[in-house]
């Protein structure tokens, strides 16, 4: 088969030059400012600024706030990350299985993922209402007291469930290709041998699929660090009492509402670093292969 060649460079920067240019502008320059303006104090009017070196990063080891932020974050994302591919996974199994109607149930379940974080968090905010929500209303039938908007813990609940609903159909998707890529004869042999669905499942397919899973649990837990700001901005705004503020929302609130922009930038190259960081276990654990045996 004849090989077109070119014998000039020119092309292939020109092929990637606009790439290169939206990686830059909407990346590497911003997240420059960022780390620039984190060496700063800068005034809440723009007024001047002062530079400080790694004055804002001291402080933020300092301040028990952020800590308790970087807790309840941790938390947030692994309920988050577990929930949603739990879920996933188990949905995967059942429409592996599936007989009749699989291209709409498969259908169905992959609709969340098109629903926006902001529009999602509003759908849940009508459901669970303190006042006004259908699912509130049941619950006080069964004598639940709720109401998100004062319990803490009921508005964090809340909002890692909707966080996980939003990510199953996202989780899904992988984890049903990663079914179908399992050779059949495998889990034919081991259903002759006698292993019934439960034992096949733990025994041959959850191995196989592992590198899938691990992908998936970087994947989700950038997801709950960043991605989930417009459900918590809807619903909890961060509250009630910073119980829902997550490192992503205190940037938001420390540089937009308290006017604290070099303090806000410094919380975001951490994030950046945190990303960076979960990128490179990524890279280099996820194309690992698993050996049956």
């Amino acid at each position: 088969m004849k090989r077109n060649q070119f014998n000039s460079s020119a092309l292939a920067y020109l092929l990637i030059a606009p790439q290169i240019i939206i990686t830059f502008v909407f990346f590497i320059w911003p997240a420059g400012q960022a780390l620039y303006q984190s060496f700063l104090i800068e005034d809440a009017f723009g007024l001047g600024s002062e530079f400080v070196w790694f004055e804002n990063f001291i402080y933020l080891a300092e301040d028990e706030y952020y800590r308790d932020s970087f807790g309840r974050t941790a938390f947030f994302s692994l309920m988050v990350a577990f929930i949603s591919m739990s879920f996933a996974l188990v949905l995967a199994g059942f429409a592996e299985r599936a007989t009749r109607g699989v291209l709409a149930y498969r259908t169905l379940l992959i609709w969340p993922y098109a629903v926006a974080p902001v529009l999602a968090g509003a759908l849940w905010v009508f459901m669970f209402d303190p006042s006004l929500g259908i699912v509130t209303y049941f619950l006080k039938l069964f004598g639940i007291d709720w109401n998100y908007k004062l319990n803490g813990n009921q508005a964090m609940a809340l909002v890692i469930m909707v966080a996980a609903w939003k990510q199953i159909a996202y989780n899904f998707l992988f984890f049903l290709a990663g079914i179908h890529a399992i050779p059949r004869s495998m889990i034919e042999a081991a259903a002759i041998d006698g292993s019934g669905p439960i034992r096949r499942f733990w025994t041959i397919i959850f191995p196989l699929i592992s590198p899938i899973t691990f992908f998936l649990l970087v994947i989700n837990t950038v997801y709950a660090f960043f991605d989930t700001f417009g459900i918590i901005h809807v619903m909890t705004q961060g509250g009630p009492a910073n119980a829902t503020e997550i490192l992503v929302y205190k940037v938001y609130n420390d540089g937009f509402v308290g006017l604290d922009l070099g303090g806000s930038a410094a919380q975001s190259v951490i994030l950046m670093i945190i990303v960076i960081f979960l990128t490179g276990i990524q890279f280099r654990f996820v194309e690992k292969k698993v050996e049956y045996k």
